[in-house]
């Protein structure tokens, strides 16, 4: 199988195996939605789906390119927003082009500069900060978990398939010249040639990038109890489900379920609802439904509640996301 082919693999009611467990190597990460859930985003999205264009959005100083390559999403970036706390279903790669700056990771608080590559991992919580006045500007790949695994399996020659990034800034001018090229391929190809192309910098730059280093499930624990509540969230993220519904369910009081999903995932209670909720969002508007839609199936109460939030997340709105990635 291609890389190109594993993108093109169906996503709805199967995920990867490179995201099948709660918690990464370096990461506090969210859970895949359950299958009844998803069977019922499935059956929305097939019979809502829109065409939303095809075309470079450019939102404030954030720009979402048409997507090229398949499982691939491109963003150029130069803001000082300072994004909250959100996690991502893809794995993340990119450059510091201009400035620097400072963010939560899995292996705590980092900083990168101009020159150095970034990376996160699925469901791996995050958030970033301009260090100083001026901001900073980069460049990201957001890659689909099948096409990394794919990826990794032909690195690894078939023994594992399950390899994250270890390293939330790496600092090589190789690797950063090696994106340069990966990245212009990603905004501007879409012919054989390109695909080619596409692979043959992919499988090079993730076998540097990743170190081949195997997941650890068990390095951050979550109490029964906790994981519970979480999974109370995760197997409906659609209930209108209170903090003492999260208590009932852990049999711990409200307090405790608050600190206890805060340690588990990184995010409070309402911040991992809202965020499995922008997933499904998400989702939604790749295949195509309208924001309005989308917005309302995705648990807000309007498409400009849903807007809010995403912008706070990922900096460019749902409706920028929509265009560049249909």
């Amino acid at each position: 199988m291609t890389l190109l082919e594993a993108a093109q693999e169906p996503q709805a009611l199967q995920r990867s195996p490179c995201v099948k467990h709660c918690h990464l190597l370096r990461s506090r990460t969210a859970r895949p939605l359950c299958r009844r859930t998803m069977e019922r985003l499935y059956k929305h999205s097939s019979s809502t789906k829109k065409s939303n264009g095809d075309r470079s959005v450019t939102k404030g100083q954030f720009r979402v390119m048409p997507r090229r390559i398949a499982g691939v999403d491109v963003v150029e970036a130069a803001t000082r927003h300072s994004f909250a706390r959100h996690t991502h279903e893809q794995f993340g790669i990119g450059l510091i082009h201009q400035g620097a700056q400072t963010s939560l990771s899995g292996r705590g608080t980092v900083e990168a500069e101009a020159g150095d590559m970034i990376t996160v991992n699925p469901g791996e919580v995050h958030d970033g900060a301009p260090i100083g006045d001026a901001g900073r500007s980069w460049r990201m790949l957001y890659l689909e978990p099948s096409l990394v695994e794919a990826a990794v399996s032909d690195i690894s020659e078939g023994r594992t398939k399950t390899r994250e990034f270890a390293d939330p800034v790496i600092r090589s001018a190789a690797l950063a010249a090696r994106f340069r090229s990966i990245f212009a391929v990603a905004a501007t190809g879409g012919s054989a040639e390109a695909t080619l192309q596409w692979e043959e910098l992919a499988v090079t730059l993730l076998a540097d990038a990743m170190h081949l280093v195997p997941r650890s499930p068990d390095r951050h624990k979550v109490p029964a109890s906790i994981a519970a509540a979480v999974a109370l969230i995760d197997d409906d993220p659609l209930a209108p489900l209170t903090l003492t519904d999260l208590a009932a369910a852990s049999g711990l009081s409200r307090f405790q379920v608050v600190r206890g999903i805060d340690r588990a995932t990184g995010l409070t209670p309402h911040a991992y609802l809202m965020q499995r909720r922008i997933d499904i969002v998400r989702r939604l508007l790749g295949e195509g439904t309208p924001l309005a839609e989308a917005a309302i199936a995705g648990g807000f109460a309007d498409q400009s509640h849903m807007t809010r939030v995403f912008v706070r997340k990922y900096g460019f709105s749902p409706g920028a996301y929509a265009r560049a990635v249909n």
